[in-house]
């Protein structure tokens, strides 16, 4: 039984991954299937969170949209995340970005690594 598991897990992890680090700020790339048809979506904002590791590694990204807060969660090796670009690279000091919740306007800004 778990080597049938880690062939599945073989199958299904990515080749190449996309850099992700908490605080950047990402664009990424999703595949949306609408009825017969297929588009792609793109959804920019910060990185908050990245959990697990392996085939389960996910990663969660924060935006502002019309004044409200909205989160999405991508798995990483997922065939529907087309691609993950790095728009800016954040300077953190905490693995999880939870606190930026709770802030809003130029508070809930990261700054930049140089």
């Amino acid at each position: 039984m778990s080597n049938l598991i880690d062939v599945l897990n073989a199958q299904n992890v990515k080749s190449e991954l996309p850099t992700i680090e908490i605080g950047s700020t990402v664009r990424v790339h999703i595949k949306i299937k609408e009825g017969a048809k297929e588009r792609i979506q793109v959804f920019e904002g910060t990185v908050i969170a990245k959990k697990h590791g392996g085939v389960n590694e996910t990663f969660t990204v924060r935006r502002i949209s019309y004044g409200v807060g909205v989160e999405k969660v991508f798995p990483v090796h997922s065939p529907n995340v087309v691609k993950v670009e790095t728009v800016r690279r954040g300077k953190v000091r905490r693995a999880k970005l939870y606190y930026l919740r709770g802030r809003v306007g130029k508070s809930a800004k990261v700054k930049e690594k140089l």
